[in-house]
């Protein structure tokens, strides 16, 4: 690539640790690390069309629809034009990887699998507190309000349905030979391999060892 800048993804279910990878990455690669859910929880205090939309959505407790977080998201995107970049939690869906596609092309797309069984515990186990936002564990922190969709009984419909939207996108990546799957219960022990992969493509600015 002419312009040298690295385009990634990172990929995973929810309770996968992907926002630990992702911030270990930018620490170490100095990538900025673009998340949905802060552009859309930045978006929502705007008096500009996409944030009014996604406040309609949230408010009536809906997810908000893929042509909404595309808009949010090609809008960053599009200010970022001349930076390494990160994302997480984008695209979701073969819609919103298709629109991706048309403003940029990806690099490398990090796939992270976890067992399920892994999965459910770890988002069962974790609370929030309701004026931060801010994630605790019930094992770790005193607990606050559990969230909703926290509640074991609502974490295998969310995963079966994370997994049923996220096999076209890793299929279109895979088939790319941009995708590369990373497996294991414990971010710590995933995390050397992504680092690994990185430094092969971009000089890391952090040792292992410091993250």
């Amino acid at each position: 690539m002419a312009s040298k800048l690295l385009r990634a993804v990172v990929l995973g279910p929810p309770g996968s640790g992907k926002g630990t990878v992702c911030e270990r990455i930018a620490r170490s690669f100095g990538l900025q690390h673009l998340s949905s859910g802060q552009f859309l929880r930045e978006s929502l205090g705007g008096a500009d069309e996409v944030g009014v939309l996604a406040k309609q959505y949230l408010e009536r407790g809906l997810l908000v629809p893929d042509h909404v977080i595309t808009r949010v998201m090609l809008t960053e995107l599009e200010k970022r034009r001349e930076q390494h970049w990160l994302l997480d939690g984008f695209p979701r869906t073969l819609g919103q990887a298709q629109a991706l596609d048309r403003i940029c092309e990806l690099d490398l797309v990090i796939s992270l699998n976890i067992p399920f069984e892994t999965l459910k515990d770890r988002l069962s186990a974790r609370w929030v507190h309701p004026g931060s936002g801010r994630v605790y564990n019930m094992d770790f922190n005193p607990p606050q309000v559990q969230r909703e969709d926290d509640r074991p009984e609502a974490v295998a419909a969310r995963l079966r349905k994370y997994k049923d939207a996220a096999k076209p996108v890793i299929e279109l990546y895979k088939s790319r030979g941009i995708l590369h799957s990373f497996s294991g219960t414990e971010t710590n022990k995933i995390w050397p391999y992504v680092y690994t992969l990185l430094s092969s493509r971009i000089p890391p600015i952090l040792s292992d060892e410091d993250n």
